[in-house]
């Protein structure tokens, strides 16, 4: 179990990350077109640069949505490594079998 201040902390920056993501978006746009001016593509830089850390979403960190594990995320079940072998084991996983040959 992760500590309960990391989750929270990461469903913050969740929340940041949605919260200016279309600004983001915008700007990183402005920035990466050539027909606009050197003007513009500066201030659009130092505006992305003035936006809080936390909004890049590459700060977001994937965790168990169970509870809240950060090594071993797979991202087709939302769950850590060992919380999918463990439902699947009790079969609560539908279509995951245990292999066996």
């Amino acid at each position: 179990m992760a500590k309960r201040s990391k989750i929270v902390k990461n469903n913050q920056r969740i929340a940041i990350v949605a919260k200016y993501a279309e600004r983001r978006s915008e700007l990183k746009s402005i920035i990466a077109s050539p027909s606009s001016s050197f003007d513009q593509k500066y201030s659009a830089q130092k505006e992305l640069a003035r936006q809080p850390r936390d909004a890049c979403p590459v700060r977001v960190r994937n965790r168990d949505a169970v509870d809240g594990r950060p090594r071993g995320h797979l991202r087709k079940f939302g769950l850590s490594r060992v919380r999918v072998r463990e439902l699947a084991h009790q079969g609560q996983l539908p279509g995951v079998r245990k292999s066996s040959w």
